[in-house]
């Protein structure tokens, strides 16, 4: 730093130090100059700090025109250059947006030209006359299904606040049918479901707590033992509506619990088996969010998982919309 400033006035410098050799040598070869008066060494100094004044402004006289034009400009040149930016930026936002709108109904698209084939699958299947292969076709045609589904509701998701209807839904209609629509999977697992408590009514949207519920329900039958059982009952605390869904599975690992709403978190369990995708608890979460929902999970391994939903109070609801 002290090498930079010495550097930077330097001239300066070497002006004093000149100066002050010059007015030494000056009193030393000429003795006469020791009756000089006071007013002219002045006038002497003061001319010679003139010109170095008139040398210094010269060289930095373009610099200083440049520094005042700057100044007078730079608010409105800041200013053109932000609207610049600002504009460029807006203009590839919505490119990108209509690219992703797109790209979003083009998957859309393609996922309902995906249930004309699984329909003709399904009426094949039901046709069919063996018993063990029929359940087989069964099973496998709803986890293709489900993976569909999955992925139609999380492109979906992008616009559910122009996607959703808030309504005073039965609660045990939306488990009745998500549980009919497995019943192949448990069927096969030899699963039992008991429902208690379940009649009751509740305010959110009816076709994305299918879609929550169809998330949980699906992982609960997935890692459930051959032979097990899910309980889906409801508790009232504070006022709220918990519905809980219970299952006697493989359970998940204390250090994987944080984690297990997260993107494409398989956790150790589902690293084990390829079936798992790690969106579906990302997913239903997801929705929950949007629909002031809360999601919690206990689980202990090789015990089993329990998964909270806490429904909103209904001015708890109305507040989120406002």
């Amino acid at each position: 730093m002290i090498r930079l400033f010495l550097r930077q006035h330097s001239s300066w410098l070497l002006f004093v130090v000149g100066l002050q050799l010059i007015v030494n040598l000056i009193l030393v070869v000429d003795s006469g100059f020791q009756g000089v008066s006071l007013y002219y060494m002045n006038l002497v100094w003061f001319v010679l700090i003139g010109f170095f004044l008139l040398w210094r402004y010269l060289v930095e006289a373009k610099m200083m025109r440049d520094y005042a034009y700057k100044k007078r400009n730079y608010a409105e040149a800041v200013k053109e250059e932000y609207e610049e930016r600002l504009s460029r930026h807006k203009a590839e936002l919505q490119e990108q947006k209509l690219l992703l709108l797109e790209r979003q109904d083009e998957l859309v698209a393609w996922v309902h030209e995906m249930k004309s084939p699984l329909t003709a699958i399904q009426l094949i299947v039901d046709k069919m006359e063996a018993p063990e292969l029929k359940e087989q076709m069964e099973t496998e045609w709803l986890r293709l299904y489900l993976l569909l589904d999955q992925q139609l509701h999380a492109t979906r998701l992008l616009t559910i606040e122009q996607d959703n209807r808030i309504e005073k839904v039965v609660l045990k209609e939306v488990l009745v049918q998500e549980v009919k629509s497995l019943r192949s999977w448990c069927f096969e697992k030899q699963l039992a479901l008991d429902l208690q408590d379940v009649d009751v009514v509740v305010q959110t949207d009816a076709k994305w707590l299918g879609f929550i519920t169809r998330q949980i329900l699906s992982n609960a039958v997935k890692y459930s033992e051959v032979g097990g059982e899910i309980h889906i009952y409801t508790t009232t605390e504070h006022e709220q509506l918990i519905l809980h869904i219970q299952d006697q599975g493989v359970g998940i690992k204390t250090e994987d619990l944080p984690r297990v709403f997260r993107k494409s978190y398989t956790g150790t369990i589902g690293r084990e088996t390829s079936a798992a995708t790690g969106m579906g608890l990302y997913l239903a979460k997801q929705v929950a969010d949007s629909l002031a929902i809360q999601l919690s999970i206990d689980s202990t391994e090789q015990i089993g998982t329990t998964v909270h939903i806490r429904f909103p109070k209904t001015n708890a609801y109305v507040k989120t919309l406002a």
